[in-house]
């Protein structure tokens, strides 16, 4: 989760370098820095904290005019959040940011850099030492040639202080991409993160190489083939993002759930249209929230298709030995359309013959043009860190997707079909009357411990919405949080419960109502205080959620919000 931006242009880097970082902050925000090439020197800035924090120092800093530059924003992953395990990485004449991991990081440093000092505990480092270490006093070739060495999946931009005139950029299975203007270029790994200046935009592909020159950017493979690519007309309202009247962007797209769950059902469509066979089994495969997107959609297409459907963490999908049956399926579900996982997972079905179909938001992301049939979602750009309105209108696309396939394939009577077709049309209206939870979760957020951990529970898709809700927890408050199947909790993980002790339980089902009654009972007999999120007044606990009534087919869509609200108030409570 980091964020790269870099900029060759006529004007003063550092103003675009710092307003791209704060674009994309949400992709990390435990450090950040840039670094700026002048008058063959290469200058650079940086430190742990958020994007303020960098901006701060820069202001203290001299003689920063240089108009070409790279910057980073990172989420600590390999090495602890520190001045010297922020990025750039400079080592000689080169300064490097990387987005991605490394797989082959010890054999290249016992290969080449054995003698070699190393400043930080980051594999990204290598990258810029390789630089170094391997430079023939040709830039493209040696960037070329490191980055052929290089396993894993990887983006990273290059500055080098005997190249003034150019960025260096390279892009394995992490998103990449080239803005070119009348006189400047910018590199940004989110569209979000591009300025306005942007004429022509470029989607970098995987084991691709850009040369990025003040007014022009050439492409190449790794054996420095040149390759022709298509550039894309750029709309500015891409990277309008600001947060309105709101304190922070997570609060803003909580708030824009129903925008995005109407225009989902009303405009998103499965892309091309075909008049397919029904499937013997569906897998769906993704990562995060749309794991639980994945939860979710398992339930409910089973009841409408009768199909068998499989839901895999996509990192480990990549990692069994699973031939998939002869005229299946794969789902893959991702926001971004960019995650090297989901990517990987796809590929491998694509590898078996298996047709994949797509749930994305970013239209020519790389999911989406790899799969053979995509539904684009139409939450809008997300800024803040933690997904809320893009998880909510994958729901919704699931929902939509899943009622036109159980229509083709006649696996619901027509007045099902139209009575669910009704309620999707107003699930918009319900996430609006959901969202009138705001004031209680609020207070519920003021009562929520800092020490204690925290338990989200359900049964059917009640427990796919606990997943999720108390992943939105942890993400953002850092509390710990725990999602367990209702039934699982007497098999040793009730131990855990001492007076007091919050539980969320999810009762989304009416025919599994009484079975979590009892899971709520035995909890509260060992001190818990036990909040039912149900559409039911009839439950007994020590407080209750109302959601607004709807078919138990959306139910997931409806008890998520109001958990929303409460991990963005927690969170906002401790300062998080």
């Amino acid at each position: 989760m980091c964020g790269i931006v870099g900029v060759n242009g006529c004007t003063a880097a550092v103003p675009f370098l710092l307003e791209g970082l704060r674009r994309l902050e949400y992709r990390g925000y435990d450090s950040a820095g840039i670094a700026l090439l002048e008058a063959g020197e290469i200058q650079t800035v940086k430190c742990r904290g958020r994007v303020g924090d960098l901006a701060k120092k820069v202001e203290r800093q001299e003689n920063l005019s240089a108009v070409i530059g790279i910057g980073h924003t990172r989420w600590a992953t390999r090495g602890e959040a520190n001045d010297a395990n922020a990025h750039p990485h400079t080592c000689g004449e080169f300064s490097i940011v990387h987005n991605g991991i490394l797989e082959n990081e010890k054999e290249l440093k016992e290969k080449y850099l054995r003698l070699c000092p190393f400043s930080s505990d980051t594999d990204s480092e290598v990258i810029a030492q390789l630089l170094h270490r391997l430079y023939d006093g040709n830039v493209l070739e040696t960037v070329a040639k490191v980055a052929d060495l290089l396993k894993g999946s990887f983006a990273f931009a290059v500055l080098c202080a005997d190249a003034p005139d150019a960025l260096f950029c390279v892009r394995r299975s992490s998103p990449l991409l080239v803005g070119v203007g009348e006189a400047e270029s910018f590199v940004a790994s989110d569209l979000s993160a591009m300025t306005e200046s942007v004429q022509t935009l470029y989607r970098m592909e995987d084991d691709e190489i850009a040369e990025v020159k003040r007014d022009s950017a050439a492409f190449f493979d790794f054996s420095l083939q040149p390759i022709e690519k298509a550039a894309e007309p750029f709309d500015q309202r891409q990277t309008a993002v600001n947060r309105g009247s709101f304190e922070h962007f997570m609060l803003k797209e909580i708030h824009e759930v129903p925008t995005a769950i109407r225009r989902t059902v009303q405009e998103g469509k499965l892309m091309p249209e075909a008049d397919f066979a029904k499937p013997s089994r569906i897998f769906f495969s993704a990562c995060g929230s749309a794991y639980h997107v994945g939860e979710a959609a398992a339930f409910v297409w089973e009841d409408w298709l009768q199909i068998p459907v499989e839901v895999s963490v996509a990192s480990e999908f990549r990692t069994r030995k699973l031939p998939l049956p002869s005229g299946s399926w794969m789902v893959i579900v991702s926001q971004s359309g960019e995650t090297a996982d989901s990517l990987a997972a796809l590929r491998e079905a694509k590898k078996q013959g298996i047709p994949v179909l797509s749930i994305v938001n970013v239209p020519n992301s790389a999911i989406a043009v790899e799969s053979d049939y995509v539904f684009y979602t139409k939450a809008g750009t997300e800024v803040a860190v933690a997904t809320t309105k893009a998880y909510e209108a994958q729901l919704a696309a699931v929902y939509a997707l899943g009622l036109s396939l159980a229509e083709k394939w006649e696996t619901l009577d027509r007045n099902c079909i139209e009575k669910y077709k009704r309620e999707l049309n107003r699930l918009a209206t319900a996430a609006e009357e959901a969202l009138k939870t705001e004031e209680q979760m609020r207070a519920v957020a003021e009562r929520m411990p800092r020490d204690e951990p925290i338990f989200f529970i359900g049964r059917g898709q009640g427990y796919a919405a606990s997943m999720e809700a108390a992943l939105k927890l942890k993400e953002v408050s850092y509390l710990p949080a725990q999602s367990y199947p209702a039934g699982e909790m007497k098999h040793g993980t009730i131990s855990l419960i001492r007076r007091h002790s919050p539980v969320f339980a999810f009762c989304l089902n009416e025919e599994l109502n009484a079975k979590m009654q009892c899971s709520m009972d035995e909890l509260t007999a060992r001190g818990a205080k036990v909040t039912a999120v149900s559409f039911s007044e009839d439950l007994q606990a020590s407080e209750r959620i109302l959601l607004p009534k709807v078919a138990e087919s959306f139910a997931v869509s409806m008890a998520v919000i109001p958990m929303q609200l409460l991990a963005y108030y927690t969170a906002r409570r401790l300062g998080c």
